[in-house]
């Protein structure tokens, strides 16, 4: 397989649970698994531009997203297939040469179009059916950082944690 020239990825019940979370005051919560950010660093370390495409619109991805430095944030997005189109014509490259992960109905246009898709492992079997790669961590587990590893392959990884070693 091929290193991807973008890394796409949807963030509820991939980054996260999937949970949403109220407290009384009204504000919602989202918690997120550090491991994931180490999948940001690999692809840094490779010069792999990485998006979040969701349908959400909360400032809580968008601090994520600030903290990581990721390099296109699409929020609000129902047709993610769109918004992945206008992100490939910015970078002059085609769908093909993207990797997404997603785990849900608003994913399946994206995943059925990319060259290398994955779903986590709590993802729906229908969606699982569909991609090339199924983790076997779950969304909020680290399953992000597990499909950038597996997209990656073990070389470039190894050279990648040699390099960070030393």
């Amino acid at each position: 397989m091929n290193l991807p020239k973008l890394v796409l990825t949807d963030i509820d019940g991939v980054w996260t649970d999937g949970g949403m979370y109220y407290d009384q005051t009204g504000s919602e919560w989202k918690k997120f698994n550090t491991s994931d950010s180490a999948g940001i660093l690999f692809c840094k370390k490779l010069n792999i531009p990485v998006g979040i495409i969701t349908g959400e619109n909360t400032k809580i991805v968008e601090r994520r997203a600030q903290k990581l430095k990721i390099d296109f944030l699409y929020q609000g997005i129902n047709d993610k297939l769109s918004a992945a189109k206008e992100i490939c014509e910015k970078l002059n490259i085609s769908l093909s040469d993207v990797a997404y992960i997603g785990d849900d109905l608003g994913d399946i246009q994206l995943l059925n179009a990319v060259g290398f898709s994955c779903a986590p492992a709590n993802a729906a079997f229908y969606i699982k059916d569909k991609v090339d790669f199924v983790t076997a961590k779950q969304g909020g587990e680290g399953a992000f950082r597990e499909f950038v590893e597996y997209v990656i392959g073990k070389e470039e990884l190894a050279k990648i944690v040699d390099d960070l070693s030393k």
